[in-house]
């Protein structure tokens, strides 16, 4: 590919995956030469789906709809997920960054008000070129950057002026949960970093007429027995990030995929957890979105 028509981040980006570090793995793996590493994906990009998607955050939907994309893989393994298909079995097709950047230019046509990068970390290189060439076409709607949280804060500085709308998972504060559930002993702390350099860049939720136009807004989805370590994260926001900080409590944890023998996870959560993770969040001075 030639990547004199790209930024140099872009550059850096699609270079770094001839030993790739992209993400905190760090596998160092050759993706350019088809070698894989944790994630399972190559240089090209590989999707599940996209179109107009009304389930999301209301800031995100407007009346359009947020124009998500679905990419295939994950740089976690998430033991109760529930888009397994896609993150797991890494279920979808590969196509070019050309084809990408119609998408998402296609996904504005539709009336979409935003382009919504489902799960990119690991494909962000591809993604990046795709967006630049998109924006010469006349991409002019926010991008948000949909994660699962596990993002090196060096790749996150490649996408500054990239990314509108930074919406990370916030999902554990302890260690040893965080390496039971999803195999990422390092979580707590590669996802704190991370979240500070996204709000570094992109600063508290910005709206106009109800409607995410920048910001960061935290994902954080509740789980039985406190397994999340809700509070502290809840902390973490309010004394180190802002106390502006929009925060999605997602009570839609239900048993799935691989839990067996994990009888922490076999329940959904009771509305006590439920409660108690959302007065938590009002306590702390969170802006709570729904």
């Amino acid at each position: 590919m030639d990547l004199s028509q790209f930024s140099r981040p872009v550059q850096m980006l699609w270079k770094n995956l001839s030993s790739c570090t992209l993400c905190p793995r760090q596998c160092g793996v050759n993706r350019l030469k088809g070698q894989n590493g944790y994630c399972g994906a190559e240089a090209q990009p590989i999707i599940s789906s996209f179109g107009p998607h009304f389930g999301e955050e209301s800031v995100l939907v407007g009346r359009g709809g947020s124009g998500t994309v679905f990419f295939t893989g994950c740089n976690l393994r998430c033991i109760y997920c529930q888009n397994y298909d896609i993150s797991w079995n890494r279920r979808g097709e590969e196509i070019s960054i050309v084809d990408l950047s119609k998408i998402f230019l296609h996904l504005q046509e539709a009336g979409c008000i935003n382009i919504n990068l489902v799960t990119p970390t690991h494909q962000i290189a591809a993604i990046a070129a795709a967006l630049e060439t998109a924006k010469k076409d006349g991409l002019s709607v926010p991008v948000v950057y949909n994660t699962g949280g596990y993002d090196s804060f060096q790749t996150l500085r490649l996408l500054d002026g990239l990314v509108d709308i930074y919406m990370p998972d916030m999902k554990y504060a302890d260690a040893n949960i965080a390496a039971r559930l999803s195999d990422a002993t390092d979580y707590p702390q590669v996802n704190q970093a991370a979240v500070l350099e996204m709000h570094r860049q992109v600063g508290d939720l910005q709206t106009v007429n109800g409607v995410a136009t920048r910001g960061l807004l935290i994902r954080h989805l509740v789980l039985p027995a406190d397994l999340a370590g809700s509070e502290q994260i809840f902390d973490f926001l309010a004394q180190q990030v802002s106390t502006r900080t929009a925060i999605h409590v997602m009570d839609q944890y239900r048993p799935c995929f691989q839990i067996d023998g994990n009888t922490d996870l076999n329940r959904q959560i009771s509305s006590e957890e439920w409660i108690r993770a959302v007065s938590l969040t009002k306590a702390k001075g969170l802006f709570l979105v729904k």
